[in-house]
């Protein structure tokens, strides 16, 4: 049974069936967009350590305010891209391997918490997503409180299938 976390329109995670012995299907929503296409078959002890790692950087309010301000994010999205200064890196969000690694992903907070991607790969099964910037703001608690919820499902249940 899928147990679904959020909201597809701005961040969901879906929880789907266990693959004994660390493996768990994950599907991955941003901005109406999912984003685990290629991949969605995750190692449960590395992906929900970078889950809460994320989480705790939003609730922390370590997350970089606009670096662009006055610009559209899909401005700010290509001006990020284009860095070469490693600039970028600061922005750089849910780099959670490589079930998300078809993607580039960045994020700033203003009022909320504004995380913009773009899908990369060329093998991409949307073609029409392919150049396009897509844009999610969410408040950075229930950023934070989605991504928290759905790492403890992952968690508790790992333990059940491999409970070192």
């Amino acid at each position: 049974m899928t147990r679904c976390f959020g909201d597809r329109a701005t961040i969901a995670v879906e929880v789907g069936e266990v693959q004994p012995p660390s493996l768990r299907i994950v599907d991955l929503w941003v901005a109406g967009k999912r984003l685990t296409i290629d991949d969605n078959s995750v190692f449960v002890p590395f992906f929900s350590r970078a889950m809460r790692s994320s989480a705790a950087q939003v609730r922390r309010g370590n997350v970089k305010p606009c670096p662009f301000p006055g610009h559209a994010p899909e401005e700010i999205f290509r001006l990020l891209q284009a860095d070469e200064t490693g600039y970028r890196e600061q922005f750089w969000f849910m780099q959670w391997g490589e079930t998300v690694d078809n993607v580039s992903a960045y994020a700033y907070l203003e009022d909320e918490l504004v995380i913009l991607f773009a899908f990369w790969r060329a093998s991409h099964p949307f073609p029409e997503d392919l150049g396009k910037v897509f844009v999610a703001r969410i408040p950075p608690n229930e950023f934070a409180a989605t991504i928290e919820e759905s790492a403890d499902l992952l968690d508790a249940e790992f333990a059940i299938v491999d409970p070192r």
